[in-house]
């Protein structure tokens, strides 16, 4: 089924205009789907109504994922420099059609949870605060969701350090770094080769 149209619009974008004339920033078509890049003051009404207007029914919610964009060195889809975005993805079973909205936030900003609207949006949110210390008004969180308690940091942070690098635990113990325990496993040398000798232990 297409997407429903309104001329060369989304039906979407059209609706939300008319209904919040300065909630929109941005609208962006990008391989098939589109992206409603949207005031971060206005998110809880533009998600609430694509979910609750009859020509719309996004009553699916996906997901809800967190972008670092400190070191994107390309254009940016908010005219705005902040750091993160969040982007959500809804799904209407009116149209079987999809739609991305996001907003952007700088490090300390707060975004207003929707998981009262949307019951699922309860864990991706705290997942994007334990790893990107976004912080959503109404699912705060006192403790880490996915790391351990004296965890420091955000991992999912450009500047966090990646692999080849000691892996800080719990209780301020480091563990090897990855190349220090890697094995070769059934049909892997690390010489490039593959099924040429026994490296399994069988």
């Amino acid at each position: 089924m297409p997407d429903p149209m309104v001329g060369e619009e989304r039906l979407e974008a059209v609706r939300v205009r008319e209904r919040f004339p300065n909630a929109i920033l941005k609208v962006k078509e990008y391989r098939g789907d589109t992206f409603l890049c949207i005031r971060r003051e206005s998110l809880r009404d533009v998600i609430s109504f694509l979910k609750h207007d009859p020509e719309l029914q996004y009553s699916y919610f996906s997901e809800c994922v967190g972008a670092d964009y400190s070191t994107w060195t390309h254009q940016r889809d908010f005219a705005e420099s902040e750091r993160f975005e969040v982007i959500y993805n809804l799904m209407s079973l009116k149209h079987y059609s999809r739609i991305f909205v996001k907003v952007a936030v700088n490090d300390g900003d707060i975004v207003d949870s929707i998981k009262d609207i949307f019951l699922g949006a309860e864990y991706p949110e705290r997942e994007i605060w334990d790893l990107f210390g976004v912080v959503f008004r109404g699912n705060e969180q006192t403790e880490r969701f996915l790391l351990p308690d004296d965890w420091i940091g955000f991992p999912l942070r450009k500047e966090y350090p990646l692999g080849g690098e000691d892996v800080l635990f719990d209780k301020e113990t480091r563990g090897p770094a990855v190349e220090d325990v890697s094995m070769p496993h059934a049909g892997e040398s690390f010489d490039g080769k593959t099924g040429s000798e026994d490296v399994s232990g069988r």
